[in-house]
């Protein structure tokens, strides 16, 4: 009996997009758009201070690095949110889905406009990020349940692990950023 290579489920699994309706491409390209957007929004604004002489701490290259593993694994776990998983996500993972995807765009804006107020936004901005990761947690609690069962792959658990690891290692370096003040923020403004 032959196993089956990660390689050839993964290979499977991208395959699926050809079952996409229009509505699954709309859903699809918005959400990775969006998140390529923050990456680019993140990794442009570093590389801008950068290319202009300012020196950030090391770490804040570890926001637009962790915003990349999380749109390369998203890019894979949503092929499979938009086919095989479809019918399972209505029974109120979907749910669980939007509380995460709201609670963690929520600390991202909140993170950001922290830089103008950060006493008044700096209470609400960890809460937004305890629940974004909380509640990642409880859709992990689904895909496991799922994956035991046999109704899951390998391939949506790793790109899983990898949302997770990509979510906390940005969303981490940009709280310990805004908790030094923003180092090298002011100086790259200076520059647009």
């Amino acid at each position: 009996m032959n196993e089956v290579t990660y390689w050839d489920e993964a290979i499977s699994y991208v395959k699926q997009v050809k079952q996409f309706n229009g509505m699954d491409w709309v859903s699809y390209i918005a959400w990775v758009g969006l998140m390529c957007g923050l990456l680019f929004a993140t990794g442009g604004f570093v590389l801008w201070g950068h290319t202009h002489g300012v020196v950030f701490p090391a770490y804040v290259w570890n926001l637009p690095m962790g915003t990349a593993i999380f749109v390369g694994a998203i890019a894979f776990d949503t092929i499979g949110h938009r086919t095989t998983y479809k019918e399972e996500l209505k029974k109120g993972e979907a749910l669980v889905h939007h509380i995460t995807i709201f609670a963690g765009i929520t600390s991202c804006l909140l993170l950001s406009m922290a830089y103008h107020w950060p006493v008044a936004l700096k209470i609400p901005s960890l809460v937004f990020i305890v629940l974004s990761i909380f509640y990642s947690m409880i859709d992990e609690a689904f895909h496991w349940r799922r994956y035991l069962i046999g109704q899951s792959n390998r391939i949506e658990m790793w790109s899983h692990f990898f949302i997770f690891l990509g979510h906390l290692i940005m969303i981490i370096t940009w709280w310990q950023w805004f908790s030094e003040g923003y180092p090298g923020v002011e100086e790259t403004l200076n520059f647009f």
